[in-house]
């Protein structure tokens, strides 16, 4: 590595490190870039018909709002209810399951699983009461304490204003960016930008709303059912989604436990899976084809393995930052790959041979140079 590469690697890694230092307040600015790199396109369309940089940020600042707003007021206070329902209807759950299934469970396997499950209950109530009070506890703490109240309303704030600003400028600082790059690198650097933008957008734009259909249409049709906790179940479903099949496993097993346990009817069970069956057919038919295509181009184990591991590391914000990450190392990878395999290191003759040629390759010596 000559030393403009250790200049490089130096630098990347002080940037590593001041992030790192300030990730606290780094929250409001990374969740603005990514209303801002969602909405760039929307603006850039408008700007195409005739408005104004500011006019089409206007617009295009207003429906986040307004479609967040209603996210918001739509499923919260719903979602909220399912909770609390849930929780009040966890120990008849825990009684049936203890009752019904266990017996069955130890008739046909041999196995007694009381004890276990017990355990297992006494720690499922317990977590789900400290769970419920939480909330509660968060919030008295933070009034206790004005600075931090101060701090998380400025924080919240900071997001719709930080939003604005960046979308309103999001296009000069990618040029000012591009024109800061090395003129050397900035072909290389250019291509994988781009290739990691088609893969963000797919991601972003495509994977999220996937993801959203399928909670939609997961929650509407067992909604319709009839279904205890429907709501909660389709947005679980949809959630899990971002692994691909994982969605619709979790969905048919809670969902099919819940409309057994509701109705004791075995074509519930199928009623269930029709809805899921159907959203699968959409995902693949229609929500796939059109929103992703083959741009993120993750192997569904890769896929488990980003998730797993952004979650080891960073929690719940390394889980939503595993598959675009994951997505633009792959386009590195890729890039990286296709180097090598134009390298020497991979095939000696691209570099003009190493002057050792194999002895079956040699001239051979003519009869008229061979000595007497």
């Amino acid at each position: 590595m000559g030393r403009q590469g250790w200049i490089a690697a130096l630098v990347v890694a002080v940037t590593l490190w001041f992030f790192v230092s300030i990730e606290p307040v780094l929250a409001p600015f990374f969740i603005s870039m990514v209303l801002a790199y969602l909405g760039d396109p929307l603006a850039d369309r408008l700007e195409a018909r005739g408005l104004s940089r500011r006019l089409a940020v206007t617009v295009v600042f207003l429906l986040l709002t307004l479609v967040l707003s209603l996210t918001l007021l739509l499923v919260l206070p719903v979602a909220g209810r399912q909770i609390g329902q849930l929780i009040e209807s966890l120990p008849a759950i825990f009684n049936w399951v203890q009752m019904t299934v266990l017996p069955k469970v130890q008739e046909f396997t041999g196995l007694d699983l009381s004890t276990d499950f017990d355990q297992l209950r006494q720690a499922v109530v317990a977590n789900w009461k400290e769970t419920s009070t939480f909330a509660a506890s968060l919030l008295a703490q933070v009034s206790r304490s004005g600075l931090a109240l101060v701090a998380w309303l400025g924080n919240l704030a900071l997001i719709p204003v930080v939003t604005f600003y960046l979308l309103l400028d999001w296009d000069v600082m990618v040029a000012k960016l591009r024109g800061s790059l090395p003129r050397q690198w900035e072909p290389s650097v250019s291509r994988l930008a781009a290739e990691c933008d088609e893969v963000l957008a797919a991601f972003l734009r495509g994977q999220l709303m996937v993801m959203l259909c399928l909670g939609v249409i997961y929650a509407v049709g067992l909604t319709l059912l009839g279904v205890r906790f429907g709501l909660l179940i389709g947005l679980l479903s949809g959630l899990a989604s971002i692994v691909p099949y994982l969605g619709v496993i979790v969905g048919i097993s809670v969902a099919g436990l819940v409309a057994f346990f509701q109705f004791d009817d075995w074509l519930m069970l199928l009623a269930v899976l029709s809805v899921f069956g159907f959203g699968q057919l959409v995902e693949s038919t229609v929500l796939q084809p059109k929103l992703l295509g083959d741009k993120i181009g993750l192997h569904p184990v890769a896929v488990i393995f980003a998730v797993l591991a952004g979650g080891q590391l960073f929690g719940f914000t390394g889980v939503l930052l595993a598959l675009p990450v994951a997505s633009m190392v792959m386009v590195v990878l890729r890039y990286l790959h296709e180097k090598y395999k134009d390298s020497t290191l991979y095939d000696a003759k691209r570099g003009g041979g190493s002057g050792h040629e194999p002895a079956d390759q040699r001239p051979r010596e003519t009869p008229d140079e061979e000595s007497p």
